[in-house]
């Protein structure tokens, strides 16, 4: 509420405490990552402090060059599983090794300790891979002055959130490319999850350029899978056990190229020469698969490195004033890499 001047009084805990409804002591319990505090009460204070545009002063940690900062940045990630989370990390420690910060990893677990544990400690940020995780949670950090960098970002984040993904909807147009100029025109799509950005940006960017050339995917033909290989083999089988088939599939990942694999063999059917299949990621097993996987690769190792890159900027101790401002969308380009997967389609 502004004063009686026009003027707007600056956020303080007193201020948060009143619009939230609770003691000054929990406001400050709150902002320093307490645990003694319910995860409703969490959420209240937080989003009070947002509102008001409240930022905690950033914690302090080793002396260097006669200041005192961290020299930890905080990598959360959903999952360890898998070749494409190894390759983000890959290139978040090349950065962070040349730039003397160690890494402290965590797996986000479904409720918000992850949030605590950072705010309780200096850090110079965190990195973000894969956590489907809310507005009210990215904005816990940057209320209490923790730079956030998002890898791949499920959804849209706040606008004081930084990010780094690849063209996912170019990717798609690139593989709807690809299978028409090797005469597809019958073609399934998987997707991964309904929800999540990469999902729709894929799954549009291909449906658009059939689209383009006249062609339509039929519903019976268009699936999602949420990432998994069994549901996307079960999709694939699905789709090629109908009164007609596709030629060619495109999946959302490689992963789930790699069921549609399954689903095939499964179905005596060979690849390429009764179905065509391309993925996205270039994951290692996309080169490994039988025969090897056309795919549309993103630059896995580099989101990680420019991650981390992003986040050393966002340190106001690590840039000069008269820094460019850092931008706070990346996204790094897709491009077909093309191996034995895919193949002219036959006359059936």
């Amino acid at each position: 509420m502004a004063r009686k001047d026009g003027t707007i009084p600056s956020p303080t805990m007193a201020r948060i405490a009143e619009r939230a409804g609770t003691s000054v002591p929990t406001v400050s319990k709150v902002l320093n990552g307490g645990t003694d505090v319910s995860e409703a009460t969490r959420a209240r204070v937080m989003g009070a402090a947002h509102e008001l545009g409240y930022k905690r002063k950033p914690r302090a940690g080793a002396v260097t060059d006669g200041r005192r900062t961290p020299h930890v940045v905080d990598v959360i990630v959903k999952h360890l599983e898998g070749s494409w989370i190894n390759r983000v990390l890959e290139g978040i420690e090349r950065e962070s090794a040349a730039a003397g910060v160690d890494l402290v990893l965590a797996v986000a677990h479904p409720d918000d300790a992850w949030i605590g544990r950072i705010l309780r400690r200096p850090t110079l940020g965190a990195i973000v891979v894969l956590v489907d995780a809310s507005a009210g949670q990215l904005n816990m950090l940057t209320t209490g002055a923790i730079p956030v960098v998002v890898v791949d970002p499920i959804i849209r984040p706040p606008a004081d959130v930084a990010s780094v993904g690849v063209t996912n909807w170019d990717g798609g147009r690139i593989a709807a490319e690809h299978l028409l100029e090797l005469g597809h025109s019958r073609i399934g799509v998987i997707g991964g999850s309904r929800s999540q950005l990469s999902t729709s940006a894929r799954v549009d960017g291909i449906t658009t350029a059939l689209r383009e050339a006249g062609i339509d995917v039929p519903p019976s033909w268009l699936a999602y899978a949420d990432w998994d290989r069994d549901r996307a083999r079960l999709a694939a089988k699905h789709m090629l056990t109908g009164a007609t088939r596709p030629t060619a599939i495109f999946a959302g990942s490689d992963v789930m190229a790699l069921g549609v694999y399954d689903a095939a063999s499964e179905l005596g059917l060979s690849i390429p020469e009764d179905l065509s299949v391309v993925g996205f990621d270039d994951v290692d097993e996309a080169a490994w698969a039988a025969p090897p996987m056309t795919t549309i690769q993103q630059p896995i190792f580099d989101m990680g490195a420019a991650a981390f890159r992003m986040l050393h900027q966002l340190d106001r101790g690590a840039r000069p004033a008269s820094t460019v401002p850092v931008p706070t969308r990346i996204e790094l380009e897709t491009r077909l890499i093309r191996r034995s997967s895919t193949a002219s389609p036959a006359t059936l």
